[in-house]
């Protein structure tokens, strides 16, 4: 399967545009914030909350970075004036962070303030592993700041992520799909699951709002298992998806009665986004090959 994997990714520069469009829709709301508002009015239609961003990432012109600013700002305003269930997610590189740190802290702090007068949260996702210091410096510095509203990403893929987890009170716990070099990223399945598990916990224990973010069954079913150990709220914890995955799963975890929260991309840069993420891990290849298969024996 790896070798099939690898294959499909080396023949995306062969395949046209609209045909990696086709196998992106489910994933991506599409290229407006129309786009993105539709989907997450249905989400919440169906209990379930979201969390939208504007794709874009590892910008190199400050022009660039100021649009995508605006861009958060028109999301805050929008999801506003409608009351939809959405907080926003932020890439640092996509501000400019890759430019200059305090050019991007400065965009970051304008979006974070205005989510704050909106009462709308900001989670400031992580990428790969060069802007982990960065990012999870930006996030320190703005909640010492008072800025409440704002939480940050752990990747259990790398090996520093539990020591990350300490003193941190609001996370998104993901395993993480940057493919890093072994020295500083576990490279066996078991071994991520088992970083995740140990952070998740480790989280737990020191009273975090947790987003558990995986499609996982095995990790699923553990987190469940911590949750009913602490006999946790709902409002102490949720779950986090991305769009188009496993939407039958996150239906069962809301009739169960927990959170779910998806992740809703939108924006012009879906071809780029798409791309990238294929070509960082190979493996989610396969898988949405996998999927689209599986969607047109079903038609």
């Amino acid at each position: 399967m790896a070798l099939l994997d690898r294959a499909i990714v080396r023949a995306l520069p062969a395949v046209p545009r609209r045909l990696v469009r086709a196998l992106a829709s489910p994933y991506i709301a599409g290229p407006s914030l129309e786009d993105a508002v539709d989907v997450v009015r249905q989400l919440n239609a169906r209990g379930q909350a979201a969390t939208i961003d504007v794709l874009g990432e590892e910008i190199t012109r400050e022009d660039e970075a100021r649009a995508i600013c605006r861009a958060y700002h028109e999301v805050l305003a929008r999801i506003g004036a409608e009351a939809l269930r959405s907080g926003i997610s932020v890439k640092p590189t996509a501000l400019g962070l890759e430019l200059d740190y305090a050019f991007c802290r400065e965009n970051l702090r304008s979006v974070v303030e205005d989510a704050a007068a909106r009462g709308r949260f900001v989670r400031i996702d992580m990428e790969d592993a060069s802007t982990t210091d960065d990012t999870l410096r930006l996030h320190r510095e703005l909640r010492a700041g008072g800025h409440a509203n704002v939480g940050v990403v752990l990747q259990a893929r790398l090996r520093r992520t539990l020591a990350d987890a300490a003193g941190l009170a609001n996370v998104r716990l993901c395993k993480g799909i940057y493919l890093e070099p072994p020295s500083i990223a576990y490279q066996d399945a078991e071994e991520i699951r088992d970083s995740f598990r140990a952070t998740l916990r480790a989280l737990l224990d020191d009273g975090a709002y947790v987003g558990i973010a995986t499609h996982d069954e095995t990790l699923i079913e553990d987190a469940l298992d911590q949750i009913r150990e602490r006999r946790l709220s709902p409002e102490q914890y949720e779950f986090q998806m991305l769009l188009g995955v496993r939407s039958a799963r996150g239906d069962e975890l809301v009739r169960d009665g927990h959170r779910l929260r998806i992740y809703v991309p939108f924006g012009t840069h879906w071809y780029e986004y798409s791309v990238r993420r294929l070509q960082e891990n190979p493996a989610i290849a396969g898988y949405v090959a996998a999927d689209v298969m599986r969607r047109l024996v079903r038609r």
